[in-house]
């Protein structure tokens, strides 16, 4: 829409790119082409505003496929206004000089004319299509059909307008005769996902056999190597104890061997101290049989001198004798604590040693 001032009864008009904006002065075309801005008088103007841009037209229309069935067609055609003056000579794009708005709804008319256009070329290939095969196929054949109509239609071209592009986003039946499609490709992935459900059921029994298998398998593998680790233990606990016991042979042979050295040893040591105890005994039997014999020499020397003496000294051979005996009694007497001695013993004592006889002589 054009952006109209108002100043001092004058009028100005910025147009934009996209309108084609055309001026008529008293039937004469002053100005004339998009983006146009220019004052004018609005009493002597006659102003018109052709859009020049692509604009998409979206329409709905129903159908009647070749089976009797409905069917639901949306499309979308892109079109622009190629001749602005022509469209402005043919269609009412006048605006208000005052508020730039157009007086009439020439978009409004172009909209029908193309949307009445496809519905009839649309109409004319799907009453010749059957439901299954519209659905497959008449989007595309719907398409192609419409494009050629509207390339071929003459009013287009009269009227100024360019179809640029045809859509055909959907055909769609009935909600019911659509559920009623649907059930057999439903019940056909149902099937197939039963049927995937049930080769996934069998690969999983599969699977547990073979891992049920293979676990047999390692325990009988386990089972077989415990076996031979309970062989291998046995073995090595046969070696161990034969290794133990030849072990405790050599050093049975070894202690035998060095008590036999030992006993060797106590037994020359036992036969040398019993050498030397023999001769230590020998020279100390003959040191005090030495010694007992110089004693009693020394003795019977110390007696005989003794004798000497005694026998010098006027003493008889009986008396001393009997001294001798004395001294010879009193050295192997035991100990005597006391004597008693009578008066009688201690007169004839006495006497003998005075020399005197009972009766008074000496």
């Amino acid at each position: 829409m054009a952006d109209i001032t108002r100043r001092l009864g004058w009028r100005h008009l910025r147009g934009v790119p996209t309108a084609h904006i055309r001026l008529h002065r008293s039937s004469t075309l002053v100005h004339d082409g998009p983006g146009l801005s220019f004052w004018f008088r609005p009493l002597t103007a006659a102003l018109s505003e052709v859009p020049v841009d692509d604009r998409e037209l979206a329409m709905t229309f129903h159908a009647r496929t070749h089976d009797f069935q409905d069917v639901a067609v949306t499309a979308t055609v892109t079109y622009r206004i190629a001749d602005p003056a022509t469209a402005a000579a043919r269609l009412d794009f006048s605006i208000d000089p005052d508020t730039g708005v157009w007086r009439g709804a020439p978009l409004e008319q172009l909209g029908t004319l193309l949307t009445e256009t496809a519905q009839q070329h649309a109409l004319d290939v799907l009453a010749r299509t059957p439901l299954a095969v519209a659905l497959v196929d008449g989007a595309a054949a719907v398409r192609e059909r419409v494009t050629a109509g509207l390339g071929a239609e003459p009013r287009l071209p009269a009227t100024g307008i360019e179809v640029v592009a045809v859509r055909v986003m959907a055909l769609r039946p009935e909600p019911e005769v659509e559920r009623a499609l649907r059930t057999p490709a439903r019940e056909q992935v149902q099937q197939e996902a039963d049927r995937a459900t049930y080769e996934r059921r069998a690969v999983a029994v599969e699977r547990e056999r073979a891992i049920a298998e293979n676990e047999l398998a390692s325990r009988i593998e386990l089972a077989r190597r415990e076996e031979r680790l309970v062989e291998q233990r046995g073995t090595n606990a046969r070696r161990e104890a034969e290794e133990e016991a030849a072990a405790d042979a050599v050093r049975a042979q070894a202690e035998a061997a060095r008590s036999v050295k030992l006993a060797e040893a106590e037994a020359i040591r036992t036969a040398r101290l019993a050498e030397a105890e023999a001769e230590r005994t020998v020279r100390i039997a003959r040191a005090e049989a030495e010694a007992a014999r110089e004693t009693g020499e020394a003795r019977a020397a110390e007696r005989a001198a003794w004798l000497r003496v005694h026998t010098e000294a006027g003493v008889d051979g009986a008396e001393a004798l009997r001294a001798l005996t004395a001294a010879r009694l009193a050295e192997n007497l035991p100990r005597v604590d006391s004597v008693t001695v009578s008066p009688d013993v201690l007169t004839g004592l006495l006497a003998r040693l005075t020399g005197e006889t009972p009766d008074g002589t000496r």
